[in-house]
């Protein structure tokens, strides 16, 4: 499957010509994590050239990623987008070297130009006024210097190609979007490794239900019946989801369909072992994966960055499938964790501050614009 990486790119001339910089990000599409920045000082040039600048460093930075990848240029700039595109001819001698220099930056078939306006193109932004900043005190910017990140606000759904920053909440805006979907997620009833807090993801040995975990889905099925709302069931393929998923489902009258996307992370030469276990075992591995959610467990395991991209893709196609209709999930901690943290555009590592119970509801309603709206988070009261 081929990578798609986002590139936001801008520059700034504080006089054009005058002191001068560039910013640029490289996003993941699919969970909108910002995986690279650059930004620098330039001297004294025009507006123009510091935007051509961005735009190489930008594709640079994405080449370097992944010379594969799919890279989808966001910019303010009309000038630069439509002539990058070819639409527009490039007289400007200062133009025609970067231009070319753009070009050969990364494989021209894989880059497409967007442009957004200035409001949606703040990290970008922010980054050359820091590097404007930074020439200002007479010096260069450093990557510890950037702050632009916190300024921004959080981007989800870049998987669907559509850029939700800047549009408000549900309900705010005149426009009727219509019903959304809805995925009301189900983490699966409890199985013999669950109460011993033990490492269970897809790589193991794909344990059932225990006895208190059938009762639990079975308390789920009442609660979802008594609502009256569901009207399809996806599973994780995973044996614990499709046994929840089953007791569900014959309650309420429906089919159940597997969703591969939606299996629980692969955890490796972790499979089975308490965290304990895992901290004496591995203490190297365990600090650098708690460090990062681009780091996989020992022994061939799954990064939540990656478990993040294929629930994006997934999410994606249960949203376009199921458009204003309301279909119950049923899967795992990191996948349910991870639909939350998008549909919030919290950071990666919000998945480690979220509490998750076995057979507990949350609940996300997917807009046509984009918009996503959290409902539910950890419901166990069916339970009690």
């Amino acid at each position: 499957m081929v990578r798609t990486l986002i590139v936001e790119a801008d520059g700034g001339s504080r006089g054009n010509p005058g002191p001068a910089g560039y910013g640029a990000v490289v996003l993941d599409a699919a969970t909108g994590e910002a995986l690279a920045e650059a930004a620098e000082f330039l001297g004294t040039v025009t507006n123009n050239v510091a935007e051509y600048r961005g735009l190489v460093a930008g594709l640079r930075a994405a080449h370097a990623l992944d010379p594969a990848a799919r890279i989808r240029v966001r910019m303010d700039s009309k000038l630069v987008v439509e002539q990058m595109s070819g639409r527009w001819q490039i007289k400007h001698p200062d133009m025609k070297p970067l231009a070319a220099e753009a070009a050969t930056a990364h494989p021209a078939e894989l880059v497409s130009y967007e442009w957004i306006p200035r409001a949606r193109n703040k990290h970008a932004d922010r980054l050359a006024n820091e590097a404007m900043d930074a020439g200002r005190d007479g010096r260069q910017w450093r990557p510890a210097d950037s702050r632009a990140a916190l300024d921004t606000p959080p981007r989800t759904g870049e998987d669907t190609g559509k850029d939700t920053r800047g549009n408000a909440a549900p309900g705010w805006g005149d426009a009727d979007l219509g019903r959304p979907a809805t995925l009301v997620l189900l983490r699966h009833g409890e199985t013999a490794l669950t109460p011993q807090k033990r490492f269970s993801g897809s790589g193991g040995g794909d344990p059932e239900l225990s006895p208190a975990g059938v009762r639990q889905a079975e308390a789920a099925a009442a609660a979802l019946a008594a609502r009256g709302t569901i009207e399809a069931v996806v599973s994780s393929p995973l044996r614990r989801c499709r046994q929840t998923a089953a007791v569900v489902a014959e309650r309420l009258g429906l089919d159940v369909r597997t969703e591969e996307g939606l299996r629980e992370t692969d955890f490796g030469a972790w499979e089975g072992l308490t965290f304990g276990e895992v901290r004496e075992r591995y203490p190297h591995d365990l600090d650098a994966w708690l460090g990062s959610t681009r780091v996989a467990p020992t022994g061939g395991g799954e990064a939540f960055a990656t478990v993040a991209r294929r629930v994006a893709a997934a999410r994606s196609a249960l949203t376009t499938r199921y458009a204003g209709r309301t279909v119950l999930v049923v899967t795992h901690v990191t996948p349910i964790k991870t639909l939350v943290r998008l549909a919030l555009g919290a950071p990666p590592e919000a998945l480690y501050r979220m509490e998750l119970s076995a057979a507990s509801l949350s609940a996300v309603a997917y807009y046509a614009d984009g918009n996503a709206s959290l409902r539910l988070l950890n419901d166990t009261s069916h339970l009690r």
